[in-house]
């Protein structure tokens, strides 16, 4: 939002109640959420809902909001600034698109982000020394992942501009249409808690496990003659 000086250009000297009217005139959050966020955000730092303001920096807070495993940023471990985002992450999130539009467009879909979460929280897990990940923060994780079902529709060309370019496209508009936004209630149920459930990393593990002990395997005879022709 400060990309298009919805919020300030600098990203500085906000406060809790511009975020909260910005978020709901922008996307078309519910009520309920548009305060909760501001008002965990808060808590988070200290500070008092209705009198201070705050930075988008102050946001970055290490297991505040920010979390490991996250789909589009490396962890703080290996990359302390956390306004960048991982471009190889996103290009991974994006392609796992299973989904179709009326028009044969790609769209994301619950199972295609359960799948590439639990990919990036088992990847993350092994190679992050520091790896944490609490029951809040996967709530969060996988909040996060399920604005771009709702607000965005899954819509992968939207979300290529969105997630690469940080911007939103030209006349954009959210996709939640109902007059009253899309409430906390109605989010968890429907995307926010079926993506965290369908997250395995087990499974995960397994099929990768596979998938590299098929490659690793010798060539049959009969794959052998295919190749050398």
């Amino acid at each position: 939002m400060a990309n298009h000086g919805i919020l300030p250009h600098d990203g500085k000297n906000i406060t809790f109640e511009e975020m909260n009217h910005k978020i709901r005139a922008t996307y078309n959050f519910g009520p309920s959420f548009c305060f909760f966020v501001p008002n965990y955000a808060a808590n988070m730092l200290n500070k008092t809902y209705g009198k201070d303001t705050f930075d988008l920096v102050e946001l970055d807070l290490h297991n505040g909001i920010e979390h490991d495993a996250s789909l589009i940023r490396e962890d703080v471990h290996f990359e302390p600034d956390q306004s960048k985002p991982h471009v190889q992450f996103i290009k991974e999130l994006l392609a796992e698109a299973t989904g179709k539009d009326e028009n044969g467009k790609p769209l994301l879909t619950i199972q295609d982000l359960s799948r590439y979460s639990s990919k990036r929280r088992a990847d993350a897990r092994a190679k992050n020394p520091e790896f944490t990940l609490e029951k809040i923060h996967k709530t969060f994780g996988s909040s996060n992942a399920s604005t771009l079902l709702t607000i965005f529709g899954g819509r992968v060309d939207d979300l290529e501009t969105i997630l690469l370019e940080e911007r939103l496209p030209e006349g954009w508009e959210s996709r939640v249409r109902e007059a009253y936004g899309l409430t906390v209630i109605t989010f968890n149920l429907k995307t926010v808690n079926p993506v965290e459930k369908g997250i395995d990393e087990e499974k995960y593990l397994a099929e990768k496990k596979k998938a590299e002990e098929v490659a690793a395997a010798p060539a049959t005879e009969g794959e052998a003659s295919s190749i050398a022709k």
